[in-house]
């Protein structure tokens, strides 16, 4: 039922908002640790696992003692479960979610028949339609011709049905876990030295690689693990700025952090992992000459490990006449560069900057201004070009309303963009904003 209707039978309900990416890594886990009552074990919806015991039970003392073990062992690590055996996957998941329980071999029809319909996977409204011809329970279908049923509710219902009661096959297919972007070396000699300390890693960086081509990824973060003989550790993380795979490369980021290491009495083993990955297409690497793109994302690389990938930044146009909004800052490591947008009229200056006041200008446009300590003469002037601020953003910057601006060219050199405030009362409405290239 809605969160408002319980409470209005409840008031006092406890909730909390569902956290579905960590109910999903928890069913994960309970995945893998499943694996020791069965080889395939997979996913059965949001909520629930499913597990082919075909050849297993016998090893716990029988199908009662297994699924005795599984509530234990569930128990002992506070998680409270329903489970049910049956001999197809669809009478399993109907009964594990209608009080669990274990059906013998050839009594399925007997076993679940008692459930409703709705524990056949069936959508809501197949489900609605079968009560209103009386078809509540299993039982009331598994008699019934199977033709009049696909003409009247559709074959999605025949095929759960038959798939509950074994004339239909539904394997257990378990999801391949995860690849695991580790690889490791032990060493028989502790060394010390930064020289040996790169050569391993390069040998690591190599195997790596290898495993991140094979499945199209690659890195955005990697982690090297040192441990040295007296069982200490130390760590040296590096973040990239694009998907990379190229050992080379990877590499040289590595050097600056290597040599700061403390090795201590030595160092005995090595472990190299890729926690951050992303999909990356197959792409030639290894050329004689390095790429714009590749030499780009070093160096943002480089700049990242030093300073922070939050704060290397590039311009972005946004979609806004405004100039102080005509552009965005975004981290470059998190972002593509974009071609700034085609503008027909006026041009803009190639630099922006918050509005500066001038003084001692007279006219429309002025003769003559000060800005910045410096007198300028007006020798040429475009504009103007009137903007409007945006009505719907309550920016304090634009409440004096409407700008008129111009495009100065002075007798000293500088060709500046001027803006006015028509509407303005004070005698002061004259700003810099802008200088031409």
């Amino acid at each position: 039922m809605s969160l408002a209707d319980a409470r209005a039978i409840c008031p006092d309900l406890a909730t909390r908002p569902a956290d579905l990416a960590h109910e999903a890594a928890a069913l994960a886990a309970l995945r893998r640790w499943a694996s020791r009552y069965a080889p395939m074990v997979a996913t059965d919806g949001e909520d629930g696992l499913m597990a082919d015991i075909s050849g297993v039970p016998h090893l716990f003392g029988g199908e009662a003692d297994l699924r005795d073990d599984l509530h234990a062992r569930l128990e002992r690590a506070g998680l409270h479960a329903a489970s049910a055996i049956a001999g197809t996957r669809g009478a399993a998941h109907a009964l594990a979610r209608h009080g669990g329980g274990i059906v013998p071999d050839g009594k399925l029809a007997e076993g679940i028949g008692h459930l409703p319909v709705t524990a056949l996977r069936v959508d809501h409204d197949t489900a609605e339609a079968l009560a209103r011809v009386g078809l509540n329970r299993i039982a009331d279908l598994a008699h019934l011709p199977r033709a009049p049923l696909s003409r009247r509710f559709g074959p999605g219902l025949v095929l759960r049905l038959d798939q509950a009661l074994g004339a239909q096959s539904e394997p257990v297919a378990a999801e391949p876990d995860a690849p695991h972007f580790g690889v490791r070396m032990t060493l028989p000699d502790p060394i010390g030295l930064q020289s040996d300390v790169m050569a391993g890693l390069e040998r690591l960086l190599e195997r790596l690689c290898a495993k991140l081509v094979a499945t199209h990824m690659g890195a955005r973060r990697v982690r090297l693990e040192l441990r040295r003989v007296d069982r200490g550790t130390a760590q040296v993380e590096i973040g990239l700025a694009r998907p990379m795979r190229d050992p080379t490369r990877i590499a040289a980021l590595f050097a600056k952090g290597v040599d700061e290491v403390d090795s201590g009495f030595g160092i005995d083993a090595l472990r190299l992992t890729a926690p951050v990955v992303e999909p990356l297409a197959p792409e030639q690497i290894g050329g004689p000459t390095i790429r714009h793109e590749d030499a780009l994302a070093d160096l943002l690389s480089s700049l990242g490990n030093r300073i922070g990938f939050d704060r290397v930044l590039r311009l972005l146009p946004a979609q806004s006449l405004i100039p102080e909004r005509s552009h965005i800052l975004a981290p470059a490591a998190y972002s593509s560069p974009e071609p700034p947008p085609r503008r027909a009229g006026v041009p803009r200056p190639i630099t922006l900057f918050p509005p500066e006041p001038v003084t001692a200008a007279a006219g429309t446009p002025p003769a003559s201004f000060r800005w910045r300590r410096m007198r300028f003469t007006t020798l040429r002037a475009t504009g103007p070009e009137r903007i409007t601020p945006e009505w719907w953003f309550d920016d304090p910057a634009w409440r004096t309303g409407l700008r008129d601006y111009w495009r100065i060219e002075t007798q000293e050199g500088p060709r500046l963009w001027l803006f006015s405030t028509p509407q303005a009362d004070s005698a002061q409405n004259w700003y810099v904003q802008g200088e031409f290239a």
